[in-house]
């Protein structure tokens, strides 16, 4: 049955965020079937939505949502000034809930990371990208893509899954990551694949994780079964990864605090999407900022994600992550927004989102406000009206 949507401001988010004032939306299925001013509206059953603001269902493209325990007693550690290295290279960080996650069965990571995709959901996100990497054995990956997998056929939001056994080097390979790569990952990979486990491929490319060349072996590998890459690449220092993701034609290139111009350049060529995820600048206390400007310059498009994680950026608001990217990064709340919908579609490879076209699959957000300006600018509030997923009215 076609429904009809009216007394709307929709940000279409073409072309910026692409305003119709006094506007409706006819939905049809899954799908917007129609948006345009109010009084060229088609005849349909109505709901008037009392001049709320209409904007596409939010797009969260960087998430470690799925893992076992917390790590708050790294928190305070790194409060009475540990850095994240000191941490990590003392068995802390990744590794600790790594620990965690493998002593975790399937059914207990399923229980764990509930409560943090519905805190997602209440606050708008309608898709949603969960990344392994808290296993680091092959089993253990699996295990957390299957729990993925189950999330996704638990609430009615689109999960894509993303395959990061190359997220650190396990403690039994710790003087030998060649071996790692060869024996785990790759391996890891293809089993995930051949199960229908996974989306595109991600790994860590730092002085604490993987280097470029490694990285590249596993990208080969992924891209000779027809999967899509993305990297973490320059957090903490500038080894390259940038280039790399773009000469594989990477989906996107994610967090970018120390990224060259050659990085940019690159990426700009590529078409390869900036991530931007300034909830991890803002937990490590960082003081070096990814280069808005110059990516911005370059016209390369920019994503704004959670990196919800335990140790880095243990945050579900996608709203929150936007108003950060603003007032840290000085992204302006149209750049913040635009990557949260369309932006954010383009990093996950999904064509069918993210902005209020005809064609495109009806996920829409009704917010309790009036400028989409508002959704950057507010601190934790809580905005969201209703979700509309799919076109179910009852999301």
């Amino acid at each position: 049955m076609a429904i009809l949507l009216t007394g709307l401001t929709a940000a279409t988010m073409r072309g910026g965020y692409g305003l119709i004032p006094d506007a409706a939306l006819l939905i049809e299925g899954e799908s917007i079937a129609w948006i345009g001013p109010r009084i060229e509206a088609p005849k349909a059953q109505t709901i008037d939505c009392g001049g709320k603001l209409l904007t596409p269902g939010l797009i969260d493209a960087h998430t470690h949502l799925v893992f076992a325990g917390n790590r708050a007693a790294e928190f305070e550690l790194r409060l009475q000034g540990a850095s994240y290295e000191e941490i990590a290279r003392a068995g802390g960080g990744i590794l600790s809930t790594v620990t965690s996650s493998r002593a975790a069965s399937e059914d207990d990571l399923v229980a764990q990371s509930l409560p943090r995709l519905d805190a997602m959901i209440a606050q708008g996100t309608t898709t949603i990208e969960i990344k392994s990497g808290y296993g680091l054995t092959i089993e253990d990956e699996l295990k957390m893509l299957r729990a993925a997998r189950r999330l996704g056929r638990m609430r009615p939001v689109t999960i894509t899954t993303t395959h990061l056994a190359a997220h650190a080097i396990p403690p039994e390979y710790k003087e030998n990551p060649d071996a790692y790569i060869e024996g785990v990952a790759i391996p890891s990979l293809r089993a995930a694949h051949a199960e229908g486990l996974i989306d595109a491929v991600d790994a860590f490319c730092e002085t604490i994780a993987f280097s470029p060349a490694q990285v590249d072996r596993l990208f080969t590998a992924a891209r000779a079964l027809g999967l899509r890459v993305k990297l973490h690449a320059e957090q903490l220092s500038n080894l390259g990864g940038a280039q790399l993701a773009a000469r594989h034609a990477a989906l996107s290139a994610d967090h970018l605090e120390h990224l060259s111009p050659e990085g940019v350049a690159d990426m700009a060529r590529a078409g390869t999407v900036a991530t931007i995820l300034p909830g991890a600048y803002y937990t490590l206390r960082d003081t070096t900022p990814p280069p808005i400007a110059a990516l911005r310059a370059a016209h390369v498009p920019m994503a704004v994600a959670t990196d919800c994680n335990p140790g880095s950026s243990p945050m579900t608001s996608l709203p929150l992550a936007m108003n950060m990217a603003c007032t840290l990064f000085r992204m302006t709340p149209e750049e913040a927004l635009l990557g949260t919908t369309a932006h954010a579609a383009r990093a996950l490879g999904l064509a069918d989102r993210g902005t209020l076209v005809p064609g495109q699959r009806a996920d829409l957000c009704l917010w309790n406000a009036q400028h989409p300006a508002e959704l950057s600018y507010r601190i934790g509030a809580e905005a969201l009206h209703r979700s509309i997923i799919g076109g179910r009215l009852d999301a």
